[in-house]
Order: structure tokens, then sequence, then C-alpha cells
């Protein structure tokens, strides 16, 4: 046995959300759909913004790189999983399940690091609005999110690199959608304890840090917010953080549930659609939700349809 899990496997086996061929047109079906409206809705944010002036700002171009994150991070996954499916074939190659487990790290981090981001830019225009144009200058938005990058290129790179020492057996099956970092842990062969103090410090410092970095953002702006005398005025600036607060909850509740999902269940269908939550839904909503409660992104889209209309 010891021979066999040292043997190197070129490729692993995902078993999806469910191994019934009836329901198999109903997923293919259901994720392309979801797939197209992901891409779609934050190709459309993107090109609201850099099409129109008005949004030329900290906050949106934050937004457009929430966007240009969120299709990089469903297509990680939900190609794969749609080609799997189409033709009825589960292998992925060793080198494809590394490549899904760097990229999904990365991209969610990014996440992670760019609604923080996003938070203290609310925090900066609404504690100190007569600073806001000197601290929030482009170049300051432009290395906050280099930086961003830099981290979670090098936090991702790290975990493949221990990824990679680890051992996997033949036919190794993975009961998930796609290859995450925790499922590969837990299907290894071989001892696993670096790998998952590294996963348990990479959590707390790309997870941790960013809550209480939004946490902090929050706590002065509702600081601030207490000491205007104007109602209308509270109501102003709160109100531009509704959507970056309804996008934090989605986020950091569909993530929770993963991970409260994985340590309390066994039931890996259940931690399957805890993941489909966080990985899929969310980047595919995210767009209606800035779109739907913002009235700036509402105008820039209109005007984007009204040139669209209008050119021969």
């Amino acid at each position: 046995m010891e021979a066999e899990n040292k043997t190197t496997v070129s490729e692993f086996l995902l078993l999806g959300l469910s191994e019934d061929p009836e329901l198999q047109p109903f997923f293919f079906g259901l994720f392309l759909s979801m797939y197209l409206v992901t891409v779609f809705g934050n190709l459309l944010i993107i090109l609201a913004v850099s099409s129109d002036s008005y949004l030329h700002t900290p906050m949106y171009f934050f937004l457009s790189n929430l966007s240009f994150v969120d299709i990089f991070f469903i297509t990680t996954t939900v190609p794969k999983m749609l080609i799997n499916i189409q033709t009825q074939n589960k292998d992925i190659s060793y080198i494809g399940c590394l490549t899904q487990v760097y990229f999904s790290m990365m991209f969610a981090g990014l996440d992670h690091f760019l609604l923080t981001v996003m938070a203290y830019d609310r925090f900066v225009a609404i504690c100190h609005p007569l600073h806001y144009t000197v601290i929030m200058n482009p170049l300051f938005c432009g290395l906050l999110v280099l930086m961003s990058w830099v981290i979670i290129f090098w936090f991702s790179l790290l975990h493949i690199l221990l990824m990679m020492r680890l051992n996997f057996c033949r036919g190794t099956e993975i009961p998930h959608f796609f290859c995450e970092l925790t499922q590969m842990i837990k299907v290894a062969c071989s001892a696993v304890l670096i790998n998952n103090i590294s996963l348990y410090v990479a959590t707390a410092l790309l997870s941790v840090v960013p809550i209480t970095g939004i946490v902090f953002s929050y706590t002065q702006i509702i600081c601030s917010l207490m000491r205007m005398t104007s109602t209308e005025g509270k109501y102003k600036a709160f109100s531009t953080c509704g959507s970056h607060l309804s996008v934090v909850s989605l986020f950091y509740g569909t993530g929770l549930g993963v991970y409260l999902s994985s340590a309390v269940t066994h039931s890996s269908l259940k931690s399957s659609i805890a993941s489909v939550m966080y990985t899929v839904v969310t980047p595919m909503l995210n767009p209606f939700i800035y779109s739907l409660r913002n009235k700036d992104v509402k105008g820039a889209l209109g005007r984007l349809f009204s040139k669209a209309d209008s050119s021969p």
C-alpha cells in the first residue's frame, strides 16, 4: 500500500454534485445559464465604468476590478464542470487540478482584499470627505489593487508548492465539482500536517484581517453618522454603503457556510452546495446588487445601452 501511495498520479476523478445521470442535463443547463449571466453581468459593469466619465472615481474603479476578478473566479471552476457533464467524463489532470486550486484561491483572496479596500474607500469618503480626493488619489488606488494581487499571488503559490509535496493514491476521487484546497488535503495519501497549518494561517490572514478591516471601517462610519445632525445627510451618506454591505454579507455569509458545512457535516453534497453559493452564486449576484441598488450604475448602464441603440 505504501508503494501505491507514493505513485505519481496523472489525473483525478471529480464526482460533481450528483452521480444521477438523469440530473446531469439539469445541472448542465443551470450552471451554463449562471455562468453566462455572471460573465455578461460583470462585463456590463466593467463597460459601464470604463465608458462613463461620471464613474471614474475610486469606488467604481474598485468595483470594476471586483467584476473582473469575479469573471475569472467563476471561469476557474464552471467551464470544466460543464465539459465533464457534456462528455460524461469525470477526469481532471493533475496539472489541471493544481491550476484550479491556485486560481480559485487567488481570485477568492482578491475578493477578500477588494471588499476590504472598498470599505476603506467608503470610510475615507464619509469620515474624511474634505481629504477624500487627496487620500484616494489614482496612484494610491492603483497601489492598493497592485498590492492585493502581489500578496495573494505569493500566498497561493505557497499553497501550491506545499500541495505538490503531497502524494495521492491511484484513482483518487474528489467529492466536489472542482479541485478545492481543503478537499485535496483530505484525499491526500501522505502526511498533511504542514498543509493544514499553512491553511489555518492563510485563513486567519486572508479572512480575519480583511473582516477586521471592514468592521473597523464601518464602525468608524457609524460613529461619524451618529455625529451628523441632518437625517437626510445620514441617509445619503449611508446609502452609498448599501450595495457594498449587501455584497460583503453575501460573500462572507456563503463563505462561512462553506467552512461550517465542511467542519460540522461529513456530507460531501452539503459541502458542495455551500461551495456553489460561494463560487458561483455570489459572483453572479454582485452585478445585480450594484446595478439595482445604485443610481449611478443604473444611469451609466442606461447611457451605455442608449449609445448601443443609436450606433449604426
